[in-house]
């Protein structure tokens, strides 16, 4: 099921996140994130979807400003992601959707995504819901000891 995210749901949404932030190239973040500033995201203005099966969360969507400046106020970048017992059964598919049906209400024009070019399934995901790749660019992200390419992908609606 998909639900506006709750204070409560700030555990679970900490676990995930800082597990992709800990283990993977998925996110150039390199700090774990603490349970105040999830809070504060939770709080934040802006969606936070999230998955839920049962009573646990196992994923979460959320959508916010590209960039700062009024010229900027109808496009918006995004971030998804999925504990591993989540990934390959949909919930990606229908988190992304319900993001998207939130966006065109708010009238937003265009949704970015900003993801590592060492993520293939992430980039083939994206080109699956109907983003286009715009630009690739080369080592702007630096995690692990190494430098890695950041590709843009870009919906409209």
């Amino acid at each position: 099921m998909i639900r506006a995210a709750r204070a409560t749901d700030a555990p679970a949404i900490m676990e995930i996140w800082n597990a992709v932030i800990r283990d993977t190239t998925i996110t150039f973040t390199p700090t774990e994130l603490t349970f105040a500033e999830v809070e504060l995201k939770l709080a934040g203005p802006h969606p936070f979807l999230v998955w839920e099966e049962g009573s646990q969360v196992s994923g979460f969507a959320r959508y916010f400003p590209f960039r700062s400046g009024e010229g900027y106020r109808f496009t918006v970048e995004h971030s998804i992601m999925l504990a591993p017992s989540a990934q390959g059964r949909g919930v990606g598919r229908a988190l992304m959707l319900a993001l998207f049906e939130h966006a065109v209400q708010a009238d937003i024009h265009a949704m970015v995504a900003g993801i590592s070019a060492e993520n293939a399934d992430a980039i083939a995901f994206h080109a699956i819901m109907g983003f286009e790749t715009v630009a690739t660019m080369p080592e702007v992200g630096f995690k692990f000891g190494r430098w890695i390419d950041l590709v843009l992908m870009q919906k409209r609606f």
